[in-house]
Protein backbone atom coordinates (compact mmCIF):
# COMPACT_ATOMS: atom_id res chain seq x y z
CA UNK A 1 0.00 0.00 0.00
CA UNK A 2 1.37 3.35 -0.72
CA UNK A 3 0.31 5.07 2.19
CA UNK A 4 0.90 4.97 5.73
CA UNK A 5 -2.73 5.70 7.38
CA UNK A 6 -2.75 6.19 11.23
CA UNK A 7 -6.07 7.53 13.10
CA UNK A 8 -5.94 11.30 15.09
CA UNK A 9 -8.59 11.64 17.61
CA UNK A 10 -8.92 14.18 20.57
CA UNK A 11 -10.40 15.59 23.50
CA UNK A 12 -12.39 12.72 24.73
CA UNK A 13 -13.77 14.29 28.00
CA UNK A 14 -15.18 11.08 29.80
CA UNK A 15 -16.45 11.07 32.92
CA UNK A 16 -17.27 8.27 35.19
CA UNK A 17 -19.76 5.87 33.97
CA UNK A 18 -23.13 7.15 34.33
CA UNK A 19 -22.47 10.60 33.98
CA UNK A 20 -23.34 13.14 31.61
CA UNK A 21 -21.18 15.86 30.71
CA UNK A 22 -22.94 19.20 28.86
CA UNK A 23 -26.29 16.94 28.90
CA UNK A 24 -24.42 14.95 26.60
CA UNK A 25 -22.76 11.27 26.79
CA UNK A 26 -19.18 10.82 26.43
CA UNK A 27 -18.48 7.40 26.64
CA UNK A 28 -21.22 6.80 23.94
CA UNK A 29 -19.11 9.16 21.51
CA UNK A 30 -16.14 7.34 21.94
CA UNK A 31 -17.79 3.67 21.46
CA UNK A 32 -19.36 5.13 18.30
CA UNK A 33 -16.15 6.59 17.20
CA UNK A 34 -14.42 3.00 18.30
CA UNK A 35 -17.10 1.67 16.22
CA UNK A 36 -16.57 3.31 13.28
CA UNK A 37 -12.75 3.39 12.99
CA UNK A 38 -12.78 -0.77 13.73
CA UNK A 39 -15.36 -1.10 10.52
CA UNK A 40 -14.26 1.64 8.08
CA UNK A 41 -10.34 1.60 9.19
CA UNK A 42 -8.83 -1.79 10.38
CA UNK A 43 -5.63 -1.48 8.16
CA UNK A 44 -4.66 1.91 10.56
CA UNK A 45 -1.62 1.43 12.03
CA UNK A 46 -2.55 3.03 14.77
CA UNK A 47 -4.70 5.09 17.01
CA UNK A 48 -3.17 8.47 18.33
CA UNK A 49 -5.37 10.49 21.14
CA UNK A 50 -4.11 14.03 21.92
CA UNK A 51 -5.20 14.77 25.34
CA UNK A 52 -8.19 15.38 27.64
CA UNK A 53 -9.13 11.61 27.82
CA UNK A 54 -10.83 12.68 30.63
CA UNK A 55 -13.02 15.57 31.96
CA UNK A 56 -11.73 15.84 35.78
CA UNK A 57 -9.05 13.45 35.41
CA UNK A 58 -11.35 11.25 37.78
CA UNK A 59 -9.55 7.10 37.73
CA UNK A 60 -12.89 5.64 37.15
CA UNK A 61 -13.02 7.52 33.71
CA UNK A 62 -10.03 6.39 32.80
CA UNK A 63 -10.90 2.91 33.27
CA UNK A 64 -13.92 3.17 31.07
CA UNK A 65 -11.81 5.07 28.15
CA UNK A 66 -9.04 2.22 28.45
CA UNK A 67 -11.99 -0.55 27.82
CA UNK A 68 -13.24 1.54 25.23
CA UNK A 69 -10.23 2.06 23.40
CA UNK A 70 -9.66 -1.93 24.02
CA UNK A 71 -12.08 -2.47 21.52
CA UNK A 72 -9.79 -0.80 18.32
CA UNK A 73 -7.98 -3.26 15.95
CA UNK A 74 -4.78 -1.15 16.37
CA UNK A 75 -2.19 0.06 18.76
CA UNK A 76 -3.64 3.43 20.74
CA UNK A 77 -0.70 6.04 21.63
CA UNK A 78 -2.25 8.39 24.01
CA UNK A 79 -1.43 12.23 25.49
CA UNK A 80 -2.36 14.17 28.00
CA UNK A 81 -3.95 17.69 27.95
CA UNK A 82 -5.07 19.97 31.01
CA UNK A 83 -8.00 18.44 32.07
CA UNK A 84 -6.34 15.27 32.84
CA UNK A 85 -4.76 14.22 35.52
CA UNK A 86 -1.23 12.72 35.07
CA UNK A 87 -0.46 10.51 38.27
CA UNK A 88 -4.66 9.15 37.96
CA UNK A 89 -4.14 8.33 34.27
CA UNK A 90 -0.45 6.48 34.66
CA UNK A 91 -2.03 4.36 37.52
CA UNK A 92 -4.41 2.98 34.98
CA UNK A 93 -2.57 3.12 31.71
CA UNK A 94 0.45 1.30 33.20
CA UNK A 95 1.84 1.05 29.92
CA UNK A 96 2.19 4.49 28.69
CA UNK A 97 5.70 5.67 27.75
CA UNK A 98 6.99 8.54 29.99
CA UNK A 99 10.43 10.30 29.75
CA UNK A 100 13.40 9.91 32.63
CA UNK A 101 11.34 13.20 34.46
CA UNK A 102 7.74 11.39 33.97
CA UNK A 103 6.38 13.27 31.74
CA UNK A 104 3.86 11.66 29.44
CA UNK A 105 5.89 12.02 26.17
CA UNK A 106 7.94 9.42 23.62
CA UNK A 107 9.39 8.83 20.29
CA UNK A 108 7.52 6.33 17.99
CA UNK A 109 8.62 5.41 15.05
CA UNK A 110 6.36 4.66 12.07
CA UNK A 111 7.01 3.36 8.55
CA UNK A 112 7.64 6.72 7.63
CA UNK A 113 9.63 8.35 10.39
CA UNK A 114 9.36 9.56 14.00
CA UNK A 115 6.16 10.52 16.21
CA UNK A 116 7.38 13.27 18.69
CA UNK A 117 4.60 12.40 21.23
CA UNK A 118 4.68 15.69 23.63
CA UNK A 119 3.54 16.43 27.15
CA UNK A 120 1.93 20.35 27.88
CA UNK A 121 0.45 19.37 30.68
CA UNK A 122 0.55 21.59 34.27
CA UNK A 123 -1.38 20.60 37.07
CA UNK A 124 -4.02 23.24 38.33
CA UNK A 125 -3.73 25.51 35.01
CA UNK A 126 -5.72 25.34 32.08
CA UNK A 127 -2.79 26.66 30.06
CA UNK A 128 -0.03 24.64 28.52
CA UNK A 129 3.65 24.49 29.60
CA UNK A 130 6.48 22.87 27.86
CA UNK A 131 9.43 23.34 31.02
CA UNK A 132 12.90 23.61 30.81
CA UNK A 133 13.17 19.99 31.82
CA UNK A 134 10.93 18.75 28.52
CA UNK A 135 12.80 20.92 26.17
CA UNK A 136 15.77 19.39 27.47
CA UNK A 137 14.15 16.20 26.32
CA UNK A 138 12.84 17.24 22.92
CA UNK A 139 16.35 19.12 22.09
CA UNK A 140 17.86 15.55 22.87
CA UNK A 141 15.36 13.94 20.55
CA UNK A 142 15.81 16.03 18.09
CA UNK A 143 19.76 15.64 17.80
CA UNK A 144 19.48 12.44 18.13
CA UNK A 145 17.00 12.08 15.05
CA UNK A 146 19.48 13.52 12.67
CA UNK A 147 18.07 13.86 9.77
CA UNK A 148 14.78 11.55 9.80
CA UNK A 149 11.26 12.86 9.07
CA UNK A 150 9.30 13.93 11.50
CA UNK A 151 6.21 14.48 12.76
CA UNK A 152 4.93 16.04 16.51
CA UNK A 153 2.01 15.90 18.56
CA UNK A 154 0.53 17.38 21.45
CA UNK A 155 -2.09 18.88 23.45
CA UNK A 156 -1.95 22.65 23.27
CA UNK A 157 -0.56 24.05 20.41
CA UNK A 158 2.14 26.08 20.42
CA UNK A 159 0.40 28.89 18.26
CA UNK A 160 -2.50 31.22 19.09
CA UNK A 161 -5.45 30.45 16.52
CA UNK A 162 -7.32 33.76 16.55
CA UNK A 163 -10.00 31.91 19.26
CA UNK A 164 -9.36 34.55 22.16
CA UNK A 165 -11.25 32.57 24.45
CA UNK A 166 -8.68 29.05 23.66
CA UNK A 167 -5.74 31.46 23.21
CA UNK A 168 -6.17 32.47 26.52
CA UNK A 169 -5.16 28.80 27.49
CA UNK A 170 -2.50 28.09 25.06
CA UNK A 171 1.15 27.43 25.61
CA UNK A 172 3.01 29.60 27.52
CA UNK A 173 6.67 28.53 26.61
CA UNK A 174 5.67 28.79 22.86
CA UNK A 175 8.73 31.15 22.29
CA UNK A 176 11.22 28.69 23.90
CA UNK A 177 9.32 25.90 22.30
CA UNK A 178 9.52 27.32 18.72
CA UNK A 179 13.27 28.06 19.51
CA UNK A 180 14.34 24.87 20.26
CA UNK A 181 12.40 23.46 16.92
CA UNK A 182 13.57 26.29 14.49
CA UNK A 183 16.83 24.28 13.28
CA UNK A 184 14.84 20.82 12.28
CA UNK A 185 11.40 22.63 11.17
CA UNK A 186 12.60 21.36 7.25
CA UNK A 187 12.29 18.23 8.56
CA UNK A 188 9.12 18.42 10.22
CA UNK A 189 6.41 17.48 7.99
CA UNK A 190 3.26 18.19 9.68
CA UNK A 191 1.91 18.80 13.78
CA UNK A 192 -1.09 17.43 15.51
CA UNK A 193 -2.92 19.15 18.66
CA UNK A 194 -5.97 18.80 20.54
CA UNK A 195 -7.30 21.30 23.27
CA UNK A 196 -9.28 24.14 20.58
CA UNK A 197 -12.43 21.28 20.14
CA UNK A 198 -12.19 22.80 16.12
CA UNK A 199 -11.59 21.55 12.62
CA UNK A 200 -8.50 23.87 12.01
CA UNK A 201 -5.14 23.64 9.61
CA UNK A 202 -2.79 25.97 8.15
CA UNK A 203 1.01 26.55 8.73
CA UNK A 204 3.42 27.99 11.50
CA UNK A 205 7.03 29.32 10.65
CA UNK A 206 6.26 26.71 7.58
CA UNK A 207 4.99 23.59 9.77
CA UNK A 208 1.78 22.60 8.51
CA UNK A 209 -0.46 21.80 11.29
CA UNK A 210 -4.20 20.71 12.05
CA UNK A 211 -6.69 19.79 14.79
CA UNK A 212 -10.25 18.01 14.26
CA UNK A 213 -13.61 18.26 16.16
CA UNK A 214 -13.74 16.75 19.95
CA UNK A 215 -15.84 13.63 20.72
CA UNK A 216 -18.34 14.61 23.22
CA UNK A 217 -18.27 18.80 22.83
CA UNK A 218 -16.92 21.63 20.78
CA UNK A 219 -16.05 25.23 20.95
CA UNK A 220 -18.02 27.62 19.03
CA UNK A 221 -16.44 29.41 15.90
CA UNK A 222 -16.82 32.85 17.54
CA UNK A 223 -13.52 34.79 16.87
CA UNK A 224 -13.85 37.97 19.58
CA UNK A 225 -15.49 36.32 22.55
CA UNK A 226 -12.41 36.12 25.31
CA UNK A 227 -14.12 36.45 28.76
CA UNK A 228 -15.78 32.66 28.15
CA UNK A 229 -15.65 29.69 25.76
CA UNK A 230 -18.27 29.28 23.34
CA UNK A 231 -19.71 25.60 23.83
CA UNK A 232 -21.45 23.57 20.89
CA UNK A 233 -22.45 20.15 19.79
CA UNK A 234 -21.50 20.49 16.43
CA UNK A 235 -20.97 17.13 14.59
CA UNK A 236 -18.02 15.11 16.47
CA UNK A 237 -15.26 13.43 14.11
CA UNK A 238 -12.05 11.76 14.09
CA UNK A 239 -9.02 12.15 11.25
CA UNK A 240 -7.60 9.60 9.01
CA UNK A 241 -3.95 10.58 8.10
CA UNK A 242 -2.59 9.23 4.87
CA UNK A 243 1.36 9.65 4.70
CA UNK A 244 4.00 8.64 2.23
CA UNK A 245 7.25 10.00 2.04
CA UNK A 246 6.12 12.88 -0.29
CA UNK A 247 3.27 14.37 1.16
CA UNK A 248 0.73 14.02 4.71
CA UNK A 249 -3.15 14.26 3.88
CA UNK A 250 -5.72 14.43 6.83
CA UNK A 251 -9.34 13.55 6.30
CA UNK A 252 -11.77 14.64 8.64
CA UNK A 253 -14.48 12.06 9.12
CA UNK A 254 -18.02 13.24 10.53
CA UNK A 255 -18.17 9.73 12.11
CA UNK A 256 -22.20 10.27 13.35
CA UNK A 257 -23.20 11.92 10.15
CA UNK A 258 -26.10 9.49 8.76
CA UNK A 259 -26.86 11.83 6.04
CA UNK A 260 -28.14 9.90 2.52
CA UNK A 261 -25.15 8.33 0.25
CA UNK A 262 -25.55 8.20 -3.61
CA UNK A 263 -24.09 7.54 -6.50
CA UNK A 264 -22.60 11.31 -8.45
Amino acid sequence: MRWTKWIHLTDTHLVPPGQLLYGSDPQARVHAAVSSIAAEHPDAQFCLVTGDLAHLGEPSAYVALQRALAELPMPVHLLIGNHDDRVAFRETFLGAPVDDSGYVQQVMRFGSGLMLMLDTNEPGVAHGVYCARRLKWLAAQLQFSRDEPLWIAMHHPPFDVGLPSMDAIGLRDAQAFAEVLAPHRHRVRHLFFGHVHRPISGSWQGIPFSTVRATNHQVALDLHLAHEIPGSFEPPAYAVVLVDPHQTLVHNHDFLDDSRRFAL
